[in-house]
């Protein structure tokens, strides 16, 4: 009988042991590979393809209703249906897209954003799809600035989207001496500003400022002469999400080839003006 007991006392351990070790969880990813590149490159995980956008800058992208439309929204959309997926639409400030999409919190962000240096360090790009003229925007009847010229900027009071090429640009001292660089998460505030003589002027890409403009009554009005300068839109992708990008820089040469993407600022330039 003791030998009996002793037997079913040991199975029972046996048991137990071996349930313990297959209940036993697994590693924890290590905190320093946890969410690197390789995770970045499965986009269709959940079927959706989630673009971060700044819904601020007509044509480009602008609320419409409670709809986010616009050049970029429709690139965005031809990305989405070209490899199968749901375009999910996030709307947030400049800077916070740009940092989300390197947190890999979105997949990539079509705000109008130009490609620099500094942000090719921690962020890829696509191919350029159109190139942005950046121009200077005055109070129409004080006219604190009254040239295209660099140098007519020193010393003005210069509102910017904060994260924008044109905040990075005036920000140089090399470009601009002595400036106060005055920082906004919108045009919007920075037109109110400028109407408000609170600021001097505003440096931004010409197109959406032609669409800002024309709904001031003449409040506001653009500096006549050359571009201030010229840089190039992109969109930009988590670093090191190669899969991603290839997908995208093949759409972007379709729509770019067959005019689709003329067809979209023309078609947004006009919708976004009435």
């Amino acid at each position: 009988m003791k030998k009996k007991i002793a037997a079913l006392i040991l199975a029972a351990l046996t048991v137990f042991a071996m349930t313990g070790c297959a209940s036993k969880p697994a590693a924890s990813e290590p905190a320093e590979t946890a969410g690197t590149e390789d995770s970045a490159s499965n986009v269709t995980a959940d079927g959706k393809l989630i673009v971060g956008t700044e819904a601020g800058f007509a044509p480009y992208e602008y609320m419409q209703g409670d709809q986010i439309v616009g050049v970029d929204m429709d690139i965005a959309k031809a990305i989405a249906d070209a490899l199968g997926l749901e375009l999910e639409i996030q709307n947030m400030t400049f800077d916070g897209a740009l940092i989300a999409v390197q947190q890999g919190k979105v997949d990539m962000v079509a705000a109008g954003v130009s490609v620099d240096p500094e942000r090719q360090k921690v962020m890829d790009f696509s191919d350029n799809y159109v190139d942005s003229t950046e121009v200077i925007v005055i109070n129409a009847a004080t006219q604190a600035v009254t040239s295209t010229d660099a140098a007519s900027l020193e010393g003005k009071r210069i509102g910017v989207q904060q994260g924008n090429i044109a905040d990075l640009w005036v920000s140089n001292t090399d470009n601009v001496a002595q400036a106060e660089v005055v920082r906004y998460t919108t045009f919007t505030q920075a037109a109110s500003d400028l109407e408000n003589d609170k600021i001097d002027c505003i440096v931004m890409d010409e197109i959406p400022a032609q669409e800002m403009v024309a709904t001031t009554d003449g409040k506001l009005a653009i500096v006549e002469g050359d571009p201030l300068f010229v840089d190039q839109y992109a969109i930009a992708v988590r670093k090191g999400n190669t899969e991603l990008l290839e997908q995208i820089n093949a759409v972007l040469k379709q729509l770019k080839e067959d005019g689709s993407i003329d067809a979209f600022i023309a078609s947004h330039s006009t919708a976004s003006g009435e």
